[in-house]
């Protein structure tokens, strides 16, 4: 029974479902206008995520801004038998606030706060891949304070340390409808469902029978976030920034399972009610990301950014679920993902139309390091092409207040599967069904990113 139980738990704790699933690209409204570019340009308290180096070239004595971006994606799976199932989502807000100031002509510090990671995703209780994923809500949040230093006239260096922290909230089916049909079908075909009072026909049918719910907190994270910026002629700029790797830590989460009716608690609940009384502790790995960046203003009015953005996804090589139960340490398990590597690159550009209004538009395409046979729904990972557009308005010297919009459309992802052990048929092997199975679905993406945003200057 505990090696079931086991299994049940470390099933259920995928708190990193898919890669890019739960990196957040959508910080800083003027900058999503433009692709999410900002690793070679001077964007002031905002450099502080893209890179630390360009609030240096700051001239401003105090620099404030915020924005916020809701996203409801919708992702549809299409199963081999022509059945689509679509996401309910509610709407992620991801968020950023950052403030600097002038220390020195050569030297700024401040502090962020922003949201680097995060996912939100509902497949509903009963859809078929409930035994995977019924819904999931990962939430990260960071704040960095950071000093750059501008070397000389046209070097900057700069540096800020990320403290970390955030939650997880997941269901998912511990048992499918069809295993526990099955099993009832035999406790009839024996006379054992009558003997217990179950009709003969009774079937849970579309109905999840069990699920779990996993809710944690995470220890804090410590990294840190650096860059350089050179100019290399007054209208040429080019940067790079590093972000460093981090694990956060869930301590002493907390297991709930639920049943579909009482029937369905009478026949599992002495074997998974254990889980009731199990504390866990699990990891995810926030990446590292290197990125490099080209800044280019090819006439006044004009800028031009590029960026290329590496995320060191291969440091997700397996999920850890550590129990804290004494009696089931020697459970510990140490699943297998093996994440690739992947690049996101970037295009934008600002025309200053007025005095007063800032026109832009950019490109980002972000590719998935999620490997085919390891595709779990929690967050559909695919390449993504996302083309953006935004206008800042400064209705008085100083402020400005921006707008922006980015379309995310994942490219289809046909027959992806993953592979995952029935625990009913691994409980129960007279009931003659594979314990190890594959659900495949193709998978599709869409989302609107609308963001809107405040900064102020003086």
């Amino acid at each position: 029974m505990k090696k079931i139980v086991t299994a049940a738990l470390a099933m259920c704790i995928a708190l990193a479902a898919s890669a890019e699933g739960y990196q957040v690209n959508t910080l800083s409204t003027r900058q999503l206008g433009m692709g999410h570019t900002g690793v070679a340009l001077k964007l002031g308290a905002e450099s502080m995520f893209f890179n630390p180096a360009g609030m240096a070239f700051s001239d401003k004595t105090i620099d404030v801004s915020a924005s916020v971006t809701g996203i409801a994606p919708t992702a549809t799976a299409t199963l081999p038998d022509g059945s689509e199932w679509s996401t309910h989502n509610p709407v992620s807000t991801p968020l950023d606030f950052s403030a600097s100031f002038r220390v020195y002509d050569c030297l700024q510090a401040g502090v962020t706060f922003y949201t680097p990671y995060g996912s939100s995703i509902d497949w509903r209780d009963n859809w078929p891949g409930a035994v995977l994923n019924q819904r999931c809500d990962l939430r990260a949040f960071t704040v960095q304070p950071t000093l750059s230093w501008r070397i000389t006239p046209r070097l900057s260096v700069g540096a800020g340390l990320m403290v970390t922290w955030g939650s997880v909230n997941l269901d998912k089916g511990l048992v499918s409808a069809s295993s526990m049909d099955a099993m009832l079908a035999g406790l009839a075909a024996t006379g054992a469902g009558a003997a217990m009072g179950i009709p003969a026909d009774y079937r849970f049918g579309t109905t999840t029978p069990a699920s779990v719910n996993l809710n944690g907190t995470t220890k804090l994270a410590f990294g840190f976030n650096v860059g350089a910026m050179f100019d290399i002629t007054r209208n040429l700029t080019v940067g790079a920034s590093f972000r460093s790797k981090m694990k956060m830590t869930m301590d002493a989460g907390v297991a709930s399972v639920r049943y579909a009716n009482d029937l369905a608690s009478a026949l599992l609940q002495p074997t998974l009610g254990i889980i009731n009384q199990s504390n866990f502790e699990a990891s995810m790995p926030c990446p590292y990301v290197l990125a490099f960046g080209l800044g280019y203003k090819p006439a006044e009015r004009w800028t031009l950014a590029l960026d290329a953005q590496l995320t060191g996804w291969s440091a997700y090589k397996s999920l850890d679920v550590v129990f804290l139960d004494e009696k089931l340490t020697s459970f510990d398990q140490h699943l297998p993902k093996n994440y690739s590597n992947s690049w996101a690159f970037k295009a934008g550009a600002q025309f200053a139309a007025t005095p007063r209004l800032d026109v832009r538009a950019g490109l980002m395409v972000d590719s998935t390091p999620v490997p085919d046979g390891n595709y779990n729904p929690e967050t559909p990972g695919t390449t993504k092409i996302e083309p953006s557009a935004g206008l800042s308005f400064r209705p008085v010297k100083g402020l400005s207040v921006d707008f922006a919009l980015m379309y995310i459309a994942g490219l289809d992802a046909a027959g992806r599967s993953c592979t995952y052990t029935d625990l009913l048929a691994a409980s129960q092997p007279a009931l003659g069904l594979p314990v190890q199975r594959t659900f495949t679905a193709d998978y599709s993406i869409r989302a609107w990113a609308p963001s809107v945003g405040v900064s102020y200057s003086f």
